[in-house]
């Protein structure tokens, strides 16, 4: 039975909301953070305006969400060839929702920059078995993966420009 069309755009839809679910819990994190203890931090000069991440991210998160949904579709789903890239798109998902809590909510911009390296390898990895699926799914990780190689630089600047702040809140957990 053919599907309809409003049963694929459903699906697309679910597939570039899911992504950007986390980014709505994690923006109320930011937010509470931002002048508390981000704005206290010294910042490297080619930090963006805080503004910019916004969009960006909802951007990207749409891409890779419709990424996901044409590799879902082509692969054969959870149970065909797209089991794996779909789990390592879940797998950089979870890292990419979890360098929040830990930059921002935990004040450990260490734990930020390990948590963002594992980011990028894992999406480099989902983007190359998304190419093998649907082209235009892997291509779709190219602008992700420009922003992360940006966001990991920006992440180890602010951690060497920032070794006490990193200090004082190990000393604090402890």
């Amino acid at each position: 039975m053919a599907e309809t069309g409003n049963s694929n755009a459903l699906k697309i839809a679910g597939a570039v909301i899911l992504p950007n679910l986390g980014s709505i819990v994690n923006g109320r994190l930011t937010r509470n953070n931002l002048k508390n203890w981000y704005e206290n931090l010294k910042h490297p000069s080619f930090r963006p305006p805080n503004w910019l991440f916004a969009p960006v991210w909802t951007s990207l998160y749409a891409g890779m969400g419709y990424g996901s949904y044409l590799v879902w579709r082509d692969g054969g789903g959870f149970n065909g060839d797209a089991q794996l890239p779909l789990v390592a798109y879940a797998s950089q998902l979870a890292l990419n929702w979890a360098w929040t809590p830990i930059f921002f909510g935990k004040h450990s911009i260490k734990g930020g920059l390990i948590d963002i390296v594992a980011l990028t390898a894992t999406a480099g990895a989902c983007g190359l078995l998304f190419y093998r699926i649907n082209k235009t799914a892997g291509l779709l990780f190219v602008p992700y993966m420009a922003w992360l190689g940006f966001a990991t630089a920006l992440n180890y600047a602010m951690w060497k420009l920032n070794p006490e702040k990193e200090q004082k809140t190990e000393e604090k957990r402890n």
